[in-house]
Order: C-alpha cells, then sequence, then structure tokens
C-alpha cells in the first residue's frame, strides 16, 4: 500500500486582493477558495481514475502552509486540516520545506507529496488523481501537471529534449525568445517522491529574486537522471486567483460547471446566464428554474418544482412540487406541494406544511402554516403557529411585538381570519372560529366563536352549517 500526504499552499500575502480578509478565504460561489481545494483533495480517493485501478492507497489530513493571516484560517478550517507555519515568504520551494516537519510526524510516513496551492479553486479530485496516479506507476521522482496556452502567456514553459523528455521549467522572465514560443506551460501541481525531496529542497538556489521555486526542482531531478513525468490538463482547471477581477472571472467558469452539473442530473435551467446557483444546493429530476433566480447555501430543493422568475433561495429546504415565484425564501422549510408569490417572503422559522398556498406580497416570518392552509395577499404572519384547513385572508396581520417582547399567536384547525384582521399577541384564536373583516383581536377566540369589532368581541357561536357556507363564500371570492 503507498501512502501520499497532501501539502496546500496558502501562506502568501494576497496584497492585490486588497482585503483585509486572507486570499484563500475570500468567497467563490459561497465558499472559501481553500475550501474548493480542499474538497477536491478530500475526493481524490473517489477520483474515477483511482476506484478504476488497481492502487492501494492511504493518505493523511491535508497539510495547509500558512504564513499571513494564519489565525483567520485556523479558525475557518480548524481540526480539518493540519497546519505548517512559514515565517518568511521566499518562494515556493521554501513554503514546502516549511512542512517537513508536520510531514515526518504522519504516521505512516508518507511515500509522496503531492503540492497544491489553495487560491486555485477550479482544480477537481479527478486531475489531482491522475497526477497521483501517474507519478506512482511511473515510479517518477517528480510528476507534473502540464498545459497549452497561448505564446504570450505568463506560466512558466515547459522544456523537453529532442525525445520529449522535460529537461527543465523555465519562467517566463527568464525565458529566451524561443522558449516563449512554447506553448506547453507548467499548471502548478506536483507529485515528489519523499524520500529525495527533502534534499533536493535544501539544494536549491536562491533565484535572481531572492527566493526559492519548485520549478527548479525539475532541472535538478532530470540532471541527477530521475524519471520525471507530466499529466495532461486544462489550463482553466489550474487558475490561480490573486485579485478580484480574476476571481470574477473564476466565479464565471465555476457558476457554468455548476450549472452543467444540474442540467445533466436532470434539472431545466431556463437562462443559465441569469443564474446563479452555489456549490452544494441539491435540487430534484425535472425541477425547472426559471431566469434571475439566485439559490445560496446548503439548500435542497425537490423534484418537479417551478423556482423562479426572479427569485432569491437561501439555507432552506422546498419539497417537491413547490412553486416559488419572484419571491424571496431564507431559512424556511416548504413542504411537498406548497406555493407562494409572486413577491412573497418567508424569512428565518418560516414553515410552510404541505399544499399550502401562500398569496402575493404576503411574508411569514418564525412562523408554521399547517398543510392545505391559504395565505392570501397583504398578509404578515410573525411569530404564529397556524394550524390545518385555516383562511388567513388578505391584509391579515399578527402584531407579535409589544416594543420588549415577542409574543406567540396560535390560530387552530379551520378557523377563518377575515380581511384586514390584526392579531395583537399573544392570542389564540380556536379550532373553527372566525373573525369579521377589520377585527382588531385582543383576547383568547373561543372554539366556533364569530368575534367582530375593535376591540374584537363575541357575535355568536357558529353552528357547522354557519362554518360550511362561509366556508364556500370565500372560496367562491377567493
Amino acid at each position: 500500500m503507498s501512502t501520499y500526504a497532501t501539502v496546500v499552499l496558502a501562506a502568501g500575502k494576497g496584497t492585490r486582493m486588497r482585503s483585509k480578509l486572507s486570499k484563500v478565504l475570500q468567497p467563490l460561489a459561497g465558499i472559501p477558495l481553500l475550501e474548493h481545494v480542499l474538497h477536491a483533495v478530500e475526493t481524490i480517493p473517489t477520483a474515477t481514475s483511482l476506484i478504476s485501478s488497481s492502487l492501494s492507497l492511504e493518505t493523511h489530513r491535508p497539510i495547509v502552509v500558512v504564513g499571513h493571516e494564519s489565525e483567520q484560517i485556523r479558525a475557518t478550517f480548524a481540526e480539518r486540516c493540519l497546519y505548517a507555519y512559514q515565517t518568511e515568504q521566499l518562494g515556493t520551494g521554501h513554503a514546502v520545506l516549511a512542512a517537513r516537519s508536520v510531514v515526518e510526524e504522519l504516521k505512516p510516513l508518507p511515500d509522496t507529496i503531492l503540492v497544491c496551492y489553495g487560491d486555485t479553486p477550479l482544480i477537481s479530485n479527478e486531475v489531482l488523481a491522475r497526477v497521483l496516479h501517474e507519478h506512482l506507476t511511473q515510479h517518477a521522482t517528480i510528476t507534473f501537471l502540464t498545459a497549452y496556452a497561448e505564446p504570450d502567456s505568463d506560466f512558466g514553459r515547459i522544456v523537453r529534449d529532442v525525445h520529449g523528455r522535460v529537461r527543465e521549467i523555465v519562467e517566463v522572465k527568464r525565458a529566451s525568445e524561443e522558449q516563449k514560443q512554447i506553448r506547453e506551460v507548467n499548471s502548478g501541481i506536483y507529485c515528489f517522491a519523499r524520500a529525495w525531496l527533502w534534499t533536493a529542497l535544501q539544494a536549491l538556489p536562491r533565484n535572481p529574486s531572492g527566493e526559492y521555486y519548485l520549478t527548479d526542482l525539475i532541472a535538478i531531478a532530470a540532471q541527477q537522471g530521475h524519471v520525471v513525468a507530466t499529466v495532461r490538463g486544462s489550463l482553466d482547471e489550474t487558475i490561480g486567483i490573486n485579485n478580484r477581477v480574476q476571481l470574477a472571472e473564476a466565479e464565471k467558469l465555476l457558476r457554468r460547471r455548476i450549472l452543467e452539473q444540474h442540467m445533466y442530473a436532470g434539472v431545466t435551467i431556463v437562462d443559465p446566464d441569469t443564474t446563479y446557483i452555489e456549490r452544494g444546493v441539491q435540487i430534484g429530476m425535472d425541477t425547472v428554474i426559471w431566469p434571475s433566480t439566485m439559490i445560496t447555501g446548503q439548500t435542497v430543493i425537490g423534484e418537479d418544482c417551478r423556482i423562479g422568475p426572479g427569485t432569491t433561495i437561501d439555507q432552506s429546504v422546498i419539497g417537491n412540487r413547490c412553486i416559488v415565484r419572484n419571491s424571496v425564501v431564507e431559512q424556511s422549510t416548504l413542504e411537498d406541494g406548497a406555493s407562494m408569490g409572486p413577491f412573497s417572503h418567508t424569512r428565518a422559522g418560516a414553515h410552510l406544511g404541505q399544499n399550502v398556498r401562500m398569496g402575493n406580497f404576503a411574508e411569514i416570518k418564525n412562523s408554521y402554516l399547517g398543510s392545505e392552509s391559504d395565505m392570501h395577499h397583504f398578509s404578515y404572519l410573525g411569530d404564529a403557529t397556524v394550524g390545518e384547513h385555516v383562511n388567513i385572508a388578505a391584509g391579515t396581520i399578527t402584531s407579535n411585538y409589544d416594543g420588549q417582547r415577542k409574543h406567540r399567536t396560535v390560530i387552530e384547525n379551520e378557523a377563518f381570519i377575515g380581511c384586514d384582521t390584526i392579531l395583537i399577541a399573544p392570542v389564540t384564536v380556536g379550532e373553527g372560529a372566525y373573525t369579521g373583516a377589520g377585527s382588531v383581536v385582543t383576547t383568547d377566540v373561543a372554539p366556533h366563536a364569530l368575534v367582530v369589532g375593535v376591540p374584537a368581541r363575541l357575535l355568536r357561536m357558529l353552528h357547522s352549517s354557519d362554518a360550511a357556507s362561509s366556508s364556500e363564500e370565500s372560496d367562491k371570492k377567493e
């Protein structure tokens, strides 16, 4: 069995980002740059190229080399990673050498060191696995990822001999005019044989800028007659993020990748150019996402839903066959068959039961609305518990705040709340009770009572025939 360890370089200052936040913590598709890289690293064992091979591998928690803003990074990822500290930023070779003491304490000791960068969020587990697989099967000392770029690119050029063997990587600033025409470039993902690496790093010469570069190891290994292998990849996957312009470019590429994954999984996205979905969102088959829709956080959406247009959903759970049109859903739950909008808003703690119908310009906060209930337009429910088969007519408001504390409103099953009713919490409306239009309810309403007025007073008790008649009349009006 072979053992490998991954070293992720994340100690740079990131001054071009112009931010108080560490560069590798800048958000991309809703999560930090480094989170994307760690996800790729941690899922290497599930990559197709490894699953289909006969290789038997063991790995360790990734080692993140930190420097500037190290406290921010440690606070974000905690025990998920091991950490090495680079006291001075003296180049990539110096950064990997800073991880030596952490690597050498691992049990079992790794045979291979995989090195990647914390600011390359588009890298995939498949690419990393291909580099690792090639390294092990070729019994190489160094294996690295290459790509093809335009002649005016600023990536290091791969110089090969007449037999196609890699001789060195030449940085653009040191390349001759002839070497600058080479289109094969370095992508910055490496595998090293651990037994060779530390001695080679200690022997690295300083370049003219006073730093130690990993790229210079390739020439050293080639001159010593070691096997240097390469894997061809796509340049897009190894784009490094150094400023906010590049961050926006990566966002566009990653957003398209996420949308394609959903579309291949059976989700219809009508206009990908105006649809934003963060990584981590789950969407069921045959759901349709209409234009100008944003879905963020760990949102889960079921099958056969219609979402949008112009809808924002964050950190919410939405069941099957739901409809959300031109609305905002935040930290809410919609059970199967629920519908809302257009222009409605569910805030934190809102929960719509099965087949609930929420009309336009309505808002719910920290409230439960039971199955088969209707909440019509221009209504507000805050800190309320509503039963099943309840009718909340247009303009209804729960007055839940008395200036000092929040209070709860309870509306029991099959109650009918008339238009423009104000419910002054704490208050309970009993099962099957009715409030007349414009009522201000300040005290509890008994089951099957009809109350009207300001403040609301008992008009009479309802018989079952009254309730049925009123319900049928309500269905006709609404």
